[in-house]
């Protein structure tokens, strides 16, 4: 496939090489030695029309869920540890913080090479895994540092920022806007399909374009407030049998992710696909890297679902800074969003 060097005349998903047998393969599409996926559809163009058309207010909501939740993470990671002290003795006002988590504990930006491909162990622009080092990545010189530690990392993101227009789809709100019950639990391995994404888009009056940043609301963390501290803990406990609902892993939706050509993608699911995945059907994560790069979990969307509700608006102007982590797998995303169109007009 030849490299694409603007962003106006991308290939469809049916025009995309398989990898082996997986279809929808757009690595190479900006070169060889690109390190930053769809975040190359956020041009300095898309940016400045997202910003001049959405920012209006300045209105912000936050997207961080507070690095400690959840206390108990799913999949075995890291319980966040944040410790604050006293830096010299309790008579000197003077405080440091300590925090250790894991960059996927919490909410987060999976990075390009956090999940490569079963079987063939490559990420992103067929990276063999061997060549990613693992291990400390203690650097003490920023003008030497090891080109193969830095690969595929985070900092790539960092650097260009991911910013633009976002555009949000509140399933839940969608389906109880009239009084009903959500249809399905956020904890079961529910299939959030193509039509649900559409019809929840058409309801709310969003059009997609190019570069969008696209966030869902299936309704993790409002389960997650609703629930007890023992039915939290219980999901720290089904460790190798978590189930959770998310976006369905079919042609259809792989389809409709690259052919919308969204830059980014989040939701509030620990996992942003439909958990664990049915019995052959491979994980959508392996090949989202190269769809959709970005790939967002534990998104704190309650306070945006309020504002979009009161403003009945869902497209506004989105920022994310992911931790400035040479190498790094993942990170918090330090994301929010501005005025969430309230008044931009007719």
């Amino acid at each position: 496939m030849a490299e694409i060097k603007g962003t106006a005349s991308l290939p469809t998903f049916d025009e995309l090489p398989k990898f082996h047998e997986l279809d929808g393969c757009a690595w190479g599409l900006w070169g060889k030695d690109d390190e930053l996926g769809t975040v190359n559809l956020l041009t300095e163009d898309v940016v400045q029309r997202a910003a001049k058309e959405e920012i209006r207010t300045g209105k912000t909501v936050l997207l961080n869920w507070p690095i400690h939740f959840p206390s108990r993470p799913a999949f075995g990671r890291k319980v966040p540890s944040i410790t604050t002290f006293h830096k010299y003795d309790s008579s000197i006002p003077v405080r440091d913080d300590v925090i250790h988590i894991n960059t996927q504990s919490g909410s987060q930006w999976d990075g390009l090479k956090y999940y490569g491909v079963r079987g063939y162990n490559v990420f992103y622009n067929n990276t063999p895994g061997e060549s990613l080092p693992a291990g400390e990545m203690e650097i003490h010189d920023p003008s030497e540092i090891e080109p193969a530690r830095a690969k595929l990392g985070v900092h790539n993101w960092s650097n260009h920022g991911i910013c633009g227009r976002g555009v949000f789809l509140d399933l839940v709100h969608y389906y109880t806007a009239a009084g009903d019950a959500l249809p399905y639990d956020p904890w079961t391995p529910h299939p959030v399909s193509v039509a649900d994404l559409e019809a929840c888009a058409k309801e709310q009056g969003v059009v997609f374009r190019q570069g969008d940043i696209l966030l869902i609301r299936v309704g993790f963390i409002q389960r997650f407030y609703a629930s007890s501290n023992e039915a939290k803990a219980v999901l720290r406990d089904r460790l190798g049998t978590e189930t959770f609902a998310g976006i369905e892993q079919s042609e259809d939706m792989k389809r409709f992710l690259w052919n919308n050509h969204f830059a980014a993608i989040a939701s509030d699911q620990p996992s942003l696909e439909r958990w664990p995945a049915p019995a052959g059907v491979p994980h959508l994560h392996q090949l989202l890297t190269s769809l959709v790069s970005p790939k967002g979990e534990y998104f704190d969307l309650e306070a945006l679902s309020q504002t979009c509700k009161e403003t009945g608006r869902y497209t506004f102007f989105f920022t994310s800074w992911p931790l400035n982590i040479i190498g790094g797998a993942a990170s918090p995303p330090n994301a929010a969003v501005s005025d969430d169109i309230c008044v931009f007009g007719k």
